[in-house]
């Protein structure tokens, strides 16, 4: 590393006191150490109010020494551990490799790009900074395309000089490269938050290791970015929705007509604010059309509240439970994305707030009858992918290990947690309109009526060009007579139909499901409810209730419940099921009074059932039935062995989909496919969604050409997302291909970390996982990359894969992560055996054909 000098002697030192005792005065709180990503003090800050150094007059060249380096990345503990950088006083110089600054400077040396014949400094370097002054000169020569980021894409010459803080800031050394460029930049910016007008930032903060540094940022500063509640602090924010194309832009919330807690929360908030707050009590039971004129009239929806301690206040005072979203334009509660988001917190050791979704999703099946796409009015008519019951095994294991002596109280809640799962499962998914009672199984089916309103403008235009055109009128005007029913059109009534169920999958959009999305039973959804069924039977077992002469654990489920679903006609034999309990409170006495009553004077959480709701006790076994009929099912209709795929089952046709989709791995991960079946998915299957940069949605051949009049698809190849990922890694884990699982984990790591370190700290939605592009053209753009200076939020489940994704990885492979050293390059020997496995599974399914042992199953794999 090169460095340069400027003043000498005497006049240096004079100089350099003076620049100390201005740093002094205006920093209220000492010196500012870089690497504020790390765990904050009660002051809010990397250090205490006041330090006692910082009042010691600038030392003579013997300093006091610092302590040692940080240990590497790879080998130091996790960033989860809490670690963080010291701070070090501002007046206390450390170490350098070069003379003090009182000496005569040496002339200076060339510039190069740092190697192994730059000089190695024998202590930690430290970098005295003027906050304003720095950023404004770093932008101006590095930010040639003035996006307030440095990335790869900008022409400047990536190095620039700072001062050290053992010279004040006199003694120049370079720093290099886009990654260290960026890191300064981000640390100017978490300065200016505070106040700074000088910090001083270590060397090791702008040289961090991009994983431990990524890692750290989530932990320590995503999460809290992302966190919401709707209470009177946090309603300003949530209730600011981008994809509100409406006239009606004011602040409105919906509470549900049973939440009486909320309506007085909310009465109050909106009588003692000048917000211009709206607050509209839902009918007991809103229909379709009723939701679909809340329109023209969006809000949010209320979740849970509960009594927490103000110590302001000097009291409990309600606030709202809080939740994550995923960021950018989706800021609200979503429903699968807050279970992989629960992934990623317990990783970080963040179960509680899982616990919060939790409790979020059983007042959204209480008060709304289903956990939501999303708690916006305009999502009143849809859920998403189930992912309940695994979400609260989750959250009860991180508790257990954080808690272990708090037995009572985790069994108590994983029980409620466990009945409004039976409760989403008979009354939503094997329910009317989604559960086909000719195979038992389900699909992604809505009750919302028209055109889905939350899209982008131009969404639906290429489609309803041609209805425009036929009438003589505009794409908006037509789109106006359509919503006021003016116009009727049956077969976009079908179109939207179609497009909400997608909206429903999660999958929105993919030409798997293009206007057919509803005719679809798919391997996704079934396979999610096979783990609920399996599940079920696993927690009635574990936390269930004995009952007088019966064998084994059960619980009591409402009768109310069971009648809505079309399950119970094909269960026949499946287990034993009663007797029916006419009042639950008498048969189960106190003991059990959670089930039915809830804590009112602490949370608007609601009890799963009523004291005097008539019951049936269910046990285990008819579950475990269920799950194995569900399972032959899928085998029967989507397994194809040739290929190693479950495909979709299209009901209208009576025959499987085509579309190869990754989600075959969903099988694997609930554990609904065979050990064989999960052995021809890695030899056959696993090959065609392997990419560079992890696992893609679809094939290219099933996607189809890609023209002006038939653009791509975010949930199609070559774009990747998260779940996909996470869920594959823990289903191949799950059978014994944990190396498949490491290669996939490493792969995706790779893409995240790489444009981590090549554009600014970006953390985005979605990849492009064939050229590990994120700036996309397609639909919906990319959340997560537009934000100045520092990234805030990253992208809730994407931050989840990166924190997950590392707890498959050893120490070799992290190392290896930390200097992006190529997937391909890393598993070179481990590819080469997959292929030649792929190739004799290949050879054997020929010898099988030729020999006429097929399973008799046509192949969809064309």
């Amino acid at each position: 590393m090169s460095s340069s000098t400027s003043g000498a002697g005497s006049g240096a030192s004079a100089n350099s006191e003076a620049v100390l005792r201005r740093a002094r005065s205006m920093t209220t709180r000492g010196p500012y150490l870089g690497g504020s990503f790390g765990p904050r003090t009660p002051h809010g800050f990397d250090q205490p109010a006041h330090h006692p150094h910082h009042d010691v007059a600038l030392a003579a060249p013997s300093v006091t020494p610092l302590p040692p380096p940080p240990a590497h990345p790879a080998t130091a503990a996790s960033p989860r551990d809490g670690e963080c950088h010291t701070l070090v006083p501002l007046a206390v110089a450390p170490a350098e490799t070069t003379t003090p600054y009182r000496t005569p400077p040496s002339p200076p040396a060339p510039r190069h790009r740092r190697s192994s014949h730059d000089a190695k400094p024998t202590g930690e370097r430290m970098y005295l900074i003027d906050v304003g002054e720095t950023e404004r000169l770093i932008l101006e020569q590095e930010d040639t395309d003035g996006d307030f980021q440095i990335t790869v894409k900008d022409m400047g010459p990536k190095m620039m000089q700072l001062g050290s803080a053992g010279s004040a800031g006199f003694r120049k050394y370079d720093i290099r490269g886009t990654y260290v460029l960026s890191n300064l930049l981000q640390e100017l910016a978490l300065a200016k938050d505070v106040g700074r007008q000088f910090i001083v930032v270590a060397e090791s903060t702008l040289n961090e290791n991009p994983v431990t540094r990524l890692s750290r940022m989530i932990a320590t500063h995503f999460w809290a970015g992302l966190t919401r509640a709707i209470d009177r602090k946090g309603m300003q924010v949530i209730c600011q929705d981008p994809k509100n194309r409406s006239r009606d832009q004011s602040f409105k919330i919906y509470v549900p007509y049973e939440d009486h807690v909320g309506q007085a929360y909310y009465h109050e908030i909106m009588a003692t604010t000048d917000w211009g707050l709206q607050v509209h009590v839902l009918p007991p039971d809103p229909t379709p059309e009723y939701v679909k004129t809340l329109d023209d009239h969006p809000g949010i929806l209320s979740l849970a509240l509960h009594r927490v301690w103000d110590p302001l206040a000097n009291d409990r005072v309600w606030r709202g439970v809080p939740f994550i979203v995923p960021g950018g334009r989706f800021n609200e509660m979503y429903g699968w994305d807050s279970y992989f988001e629960t992934l990623g917190l317990a990783a970080d050791g963040k179960w509680d707030m899982g616990k919060h979704m939790v409790d979020n999703f059983a007042y959204q099946i209480h008060h709304y009858g289903k956990i939501l796409n999303a708690n916006r009015s305009y999502y009143l008519t849809r859920s998403q992918p189930p992912f309940l019951t695994d979400m609260a095994r989750c959250v009860a294991t991180h508790w257990a290990a954080a808690l272990p002596h708090d037995t009572a109280a985790r069994t108590a809640w994983l029980r409620r947690a466990l009945l409004f799962a039976v409760r989403e499962y008979y009354t939503v998914w094997t329910a009317a309109p989604r559960f086909d009672p000719a195979t038992g199984l389900s699909a992604y089916r809505t009750t919302g009526i028209g055109m889905p309103p939350e899209t982008e403008a131009s969404h639906f235009t290429h489609i309803l060009e041609p209805y425009a055109a036929a009438r003589g009128v505009t794409v908006e005007k037509f789109t106006e007579l359509y919503h006021m029913g003016a116009a009727v059109v049956p077969e976009l009534d079908t179109y939207f139909g179609h497009d909400r169920a997608v909206r429903e999958s999660g999958h929105d959009t993919t030409y798997r499901f293009e206007r057919r999305c509803a005719n679809l039973l798919t391997v996704d959804l079934n396979a999610l409810l096979y783990k609920y069924e399996v599940d079920i039977a696993d927690l009635i077992e574990a936390v269930g209730v004995a009952v007088d002469g019966a064998d084994g654990l059960r619980i009591p489920v409402a009768d109310a419940w069971r009648a809505k679903s079309g399950i119970l006609a094909r269960d026949d034999g499946l287990g034993d099921a009663g007797p029916v309990l006419p009042d639950l409170a008498a048969a189960l006495g106190p003991a059990f009074a959670d089930l039915w009553t809830n804590d009112a004077e602490n949370t608007s959480v609601p009890a799963p059932l009523r004291a005097s709701q008539a019951c049936t006790w269910e046990s285990s076994s008819v579950w475990r039935a269920r799950a194995a009929r569900r399972a032959a099912t899928v085998t029967d209709l989507m397994w194809d062995a040739d290929a190693g795929l479950f495909y979709d089952y299209d009901v209208a046709q009576g025959a499987r989909s085509s579309y190869a989709s990754v989600t075959t791995t969903w099988a694997l991960w609930s554990g609904l496919a065979t050990v064989d079946q999960a052995r021809a998915t890695v030899d056959l299957a696993l090959p065609l969604f392997e990419e560079l940069g992890g696992l893609v949605s679809g094939t290219e051949a099933s996607r189809g050409a890609i023209s002006m009049d038939r653009p791509n698809r975010q949930w199609d190849y070559p774009f990747g997302w998260a779940p996909h990922q996470m869920l594959a890694w823990r289903g191949l884990a799950k059978y014994g291909f944990a190396r498949e699982a490491r290669r996939l984990a490493y792969r995706w790591l790779y893409t995240i970390t790489k444009a981590f370190v090549d554009f600014n700290g970006t953390v985005p939605e979605k990849f492009d996982v064939v050229t590990l592009n994120h700036i996309l053209t397609v639909e919906y753009g990319n959340v997560g990359t537009d934000f100045k200076y520092v990234p805030r939020e990253g992208f809730g489940w994407m931050n989840a894969s990166y924190q997950v994704g590392l707890t498959y990885l050893d120490t070799g492979l992290r190392r290896k992560l930390g200097v992006l050293s190529p997937p391909d390059k890393v598993f070179a020997a481990e590819l080469r055996e997959s292929a030649a496995a792929t190739a004799a599974a290949k050879a054997k399914l020929v010898v099988r054909g030729a020999d006429g042992d097929g399973d008799g199953a046509e192949s969809s794999s064309a």
